[in-house]
């Protein structure tokens, strides 16, 4: 299926945003965190994905929320798709109120199979530039799916067992959480929100938790424990984290690095290395 969309490679867009402060603050203030920020001050890590938003009109929306298949992605005829992981640099601080232009191009497309059959992964990078040159280089992985049985998915009980890490932290993530990250990102995804859906189109069994929010947590944890700036920053899913059950975020001190991720009854849902 790679071949089929080899055209796709190399293709690109760009976008330019102002990092106005009342975002990052609205998710710094959903997260607890209630000191907002002024213009001029550095934009939180990864706060960089609330900006640049693609917004369609209801005709170039899929039936899933997101935007139609075909456009700057490829057209993968998978009906299932999600953000896997991603790998970051960090150039140079990003400021709220700063001008800022990204830059996407999309740099694979590889087909494969796994335990839940074809899966078909597309490779994008972006490059931020703000007023003073290159500020973050990132590499995202997007994954499109097979359908999922009915059941296939369990749901998390929340009795787990205590985790076992030197820092960690415990967050409830509920409906309010999920849908003020994806209002604040523009992320139409129904299966964050909509819960018949996820229920009965995905197989999902409660509303999954954003990996990108999952990230957010994790680097936040990170920052709080490091001496020094975080210069990069790798990430992967491991398998859904869900509403309905306490989702830990955990991390430790490694030879090579820190050590985060977060668990939900003892199984990692996200694991990341921070340098």
């Amino acid at each position: 299926m790679s071949s089929e969309f080899s055209d796709w490679i190399g293709r690109s867009e760009e976008l330019t945003d102002v990092l106005e402060p009342a975002r990052s603050n609205a998710l710094r203030a959903a997260l607890g965190d209630v000191a907002a920020r002024a213009a001029g001050e550095a934009l939180p890590l990864l706060h960089h994905w609330l900006y640049f938003w693609n917004v369609q009109p209801p005709a170039g929306l899929g039936e899933d929320g997101h935007p139609a298949k075909g456009g700057f992605l490829p057209p993968v005829p998978l009906p299932r798709r999600m953000w896997a992981g991603g790998r970051l640099e960090f150039v140079k601080p990003l400021h709220l109120g700063e001008r800022v232009t990204k830059v996407s191009k999309i740099t694979g497309v590889q087909e494969k199979s796994g335990k839940t059959g074809r899966l078909v992964f597309v490779t994008v990078e972006h490059r931020l530039c703000g007023e003073s040159g290159l500020a973050i280089v990132e590499e995202q992985d997007l994954v499109y799916r097979e359908p999922a049985a009915p059941g296939s998915i369990a749901a998390p009980s929340g009795e787990g067992p205590a985790p076992q890490a030197a820092w960690q932290e415990t967050v409830r993530p509920d409906t309010v959480l999920l849908f003020r990250y994806s209002a604040l990102t523009m992320n139409g995804h129904r299966i964050h929100y909509d819960l018949p859906y996820a229920r009965d189109e995905e197989a999902y069994p409660a509303l999954v938790v954003h990996g990108p929010l999952q990230a957010t947590l994790l680097i936040d944890l990170a920052a709080c424990n490091m001496d020094g700036p975080i210069s990069k920053f790798s990430f992967r899913g491991q398998q859904p984290a869900f509403t309905g059950a306490p989702l830990h975020v955990c991390g430790e001190a490694g030879e090579d690095g820190v050590n985060v991720w977060t668990e939900q009854d003892g199984r990692k849902n996200m694991v990341a290395t921070v340098e």
